[in-house]
């Protein structure tokens, strides 16, 4: 590492965190100011290059760090106290830690200069921390602040990203010290990439295969052309987790939406049916994509990720390629290339499959009417009225997987969600994050009402920042995911009914405009006034009066496969009580 001499040297710790920081994608730190970390708050303030953003709640400032880092090359950063401050945040770190995301947070710290126990705050912050980030540190000295942000950087941008965490003691901040020489950030080394003879290997695999097919998780994002260009030749249909749909395009003749089997949409269903050889890019096969592990994986997989702790942990792959998925498929896309695939009969026929799939499901959901505004008949106009290249953020709910089927994302970057950690709570200010970090292009949020009570109060930070976002908030009174799921084995809802939300009241408390949609009659006007409200600069709480009567592929799907695993005792025990409690009211 270089280093540039500062003359003098005499300088305080919250200079030397600013002056680290600004070295780095650093663009915006969100946090809410206390004792423990006033002076480093003073310091950012006269940065030129990195803005400060007041949260009303740590949680919600680690969810916009999350919107930046999934949406932008800038790495969201939090800037947070010790203790309370720090637990507020962990919902949000530990989604960015299980989903893979970047996140820098830095955090003041108790005196280390005085000899007593018990200060306010007084926590092991590291060691709290270190089951849900990749690096944890206490500095010392003023001389291990930059770098140890440097180091912490690294960690969170190599390999699988994730969240890191410096905490910074108070007197350090405030109080000058010694300083030799401040290193300057140098770029990281190169990523790995698999050799020769395995990709040799895997090619050989997919050039026999009668069927091949493509799964893709957000690990694949940065391989979107050559996933493209490698399902065009061999003809193969193409799924996505949950939070890779937005990392190959819907409208290509081969994708068939997210995941495969009983809980995926029919198009990816029964194209993936006869799948016998698996290129799988980016993806865990953790419980959302694979249905609660019900869907089945041939054979012959080649599993590609930047983690190579995650081979072999649910599926053993036939060939297992460590490396960034850019180079590994583009590498994969030359040799096959070269060795002439022509597959236009499978591709034409497999293509038109998904067509007819596809379009038999819509007009499935297109029929299911109500005095509710219909799910699809929304996603519909709201694909055609919306730009182009608009992110959609989606919590977590029942309204994630009616967007995950109804909603095609055909951007780049067009759609992120809480995935792994599943975190309710999160769209409405990872929507905010993403605006702050794009603030030319069109945010909108979709939130069911349960989710929307966790978070709801940030839009306060929307207005304060002149955010134009759109939430599009599912209200059905319910936290329908979950109440659906005990409908089927309880025919009960216990905990899951929600008490009369007004809405209108929280758009006037956070400054929001308020748009109310009850039918679908109004969908495309509603939809309009409200992005034509957002564009101006202010954020819009359009209260959807959404029709959950119809269950997701999703739901029904992860249900039954639940439920088939019950040791046979219990399953009769399960339906036999939910038939008698239908029975009986």
């Amino acid at each position: 590492m270089s280093t540039t001499k500062i003359k003098g040297g005499n300088l305080t710790g919250a200079y030397l965190a600013r002056y680290a920081l600004e070295q780095l994608p650093v663009k915006h730190v969100f946090g809410i100011p206390g004792v423990h970390n006033t002076e480093l708050y003073d310091e950012i303030n006269k940065s030129e290059k990195i803005e400060p953003i007041l949260v009303t709640h740590e949680g919600g400032g680690a969810f916009m760090a999350d919107g930046i880092s999934r949406t932008s090359d800038e790495i969201g950063t939090l800037l947070i106290v010790p203790a309370a401050g720090t637990t507020h945040a962990m919902s949000g770190i530990g989604e960015a830690f299980l989903d893979g995301i970047p996140m820098l947070v830095i955090s003041g710290g108790i005196r280390s200069d005085i000899p007593v126990s018990y200060q306010l705050h007084e926590l092991d912050l590291p060691r709290l921390l270190s089951s849900i980030t990749k690096f944890a540190k206490r500095v010392e000295r003023h001389d291990q602040i930059v770098p140890t942000i440097f180091e912490a950087y690294r960690h969170a941008v190599s390999g699988e990203p994730g969240p890191v965490f410096v905490e910074i003691p108070v007197n350090i901040q405030l109080f000058k010290g010694e300083v030799a020489e401040l290193p300057v950030y140098q770029d990281l080394p190169a990523q790995p990439a698999p050799s020769d003879a395995d990709l040799d290997r895997a090619v050989d695999l997919l050039l026999k295969s009668k069927q091949p097919g493509l799964f893709l998780g957000w690990g694949a994002k940065g391989a979107r052309e050559a996933a493209i260009q490698i399902a065009d030749l061999l003809g193969a249909p193409v799924s996505t987790t949950l939070q890779g749909l937005t990392v190959f395009p819907a409208d290509h003749p081969m994708h068939t939406g997210m995941g495969f089997g009983a809980h995926s949409v029919p198009a990816a269903e029964n194209a993936f049916a006869d799948v016998d050889c698996m290129l799988a890019v980016g993806t865990r096969f953790a419980e959302i994509p694979t249905g609660s592990f019900g869907a089945k994986v041939p054979e012959n997989l080649i599993h590609v990720d930047i983690n190579s702790q995650v081979f072999h942990r649910n599926h053993r792959a036939k060939v297992a390629l460590h490396g960034d998925s850019a180079i590994v498929l583009n590498a994969l896309l030359e040799r096959l290339k070269k060795a002439s695939v022509s597959s236009t009969d499978r591709h034409e026929k497999k293509a038109a499959q998904i067509a007819r799939d596809k379009a038999a499901y819509y007009k499935e959901w297109e029929a299911h009417r109500n005095e509710r505004v219909n799910p699809y008949l929304f996603f519909r106009e709201l694909k055609s009225k919306a730009d182009k290249d608009m992110l959609m953020v989606v919590d977590d709910g029942n309204h994630t997987f009616l967007s995950a089927e109804l909603f095609p994302v055909t951007h780049p970057v067009g759609f992120i969600s809480p995935t792994d950690f599943n975190c309710m709570g999160y769209s409405v200010p990872a929507a905010i994050g993403a605006k702050l970090a794009s603030p030319s292009r069109q945010v909108v949020s979709i939130v069911g009402d349960g989710a929307f009570l966790m978070t709801g109060l940030e839009i306060i930070t929307a207005s304060s920042h002149g955010l134009g976002v759109t939430y599009f908030v599912f209200y059905d009174g319910e936290l329908s995911q979950i109440s659906q799921g005990q409908e089927i084995p309880y025919n009960r809802k216990t905990c899951t009914v929600l008490g009369n939300i007004r809405l209108k009241g929280i758009a006037d408390a956070t400054g929001a405009a308020y748009v109310e949609l009850n039918s679908n009659e109004e969908i495309g006007s509603k939809i309009e006034e409200a992005l034509r409200i957002a564009e101006s600069g202010r954020p819009v709480i359009v209260d959807v009066k959404i029709d959950y009567s119809k269950r997701t592929r999703f739901t029904k799907g992860v249900v039954g496969t639940v439920l088939k695993r019950f040791p046979i005792g219990d399953k009769f025990r399960f339906i036999g009580r939910a038939l008698w409690r239908k029975l009986t009211g």
